[in-house]
């Protein structure tokens, strides 16, 4: 995903989140190329992956 921008929080974030921010995108990446690879609707992938967005921001705001 070299062609992300990433946003920087106002604040400087620490090094173990700047790492766990980084492995988290990596791990997603991947996690999309294989189930690109098994032959995943591309539309399913978008709305699996919406519905953990929405799930975790159900989460925040409870």
């Amino acid at each position: 995903m070299t062609n992300i921008t990433r946003l920087h929080h106002a604040l400087p974030l620490s090094p173990a989140i700047n790492k766990a921010v980084t492995e988290l995108d990596t791990a997603i990446a991947k996690a999309i190329d294989a189930a690109k690879a098994a032959g995943l609707p591309q539309g399913l992938v978008v709305s699996i992956l919406h519905g953990h967005a929405h799930l975790q921001t159900n989460i925040m705001v409870s």
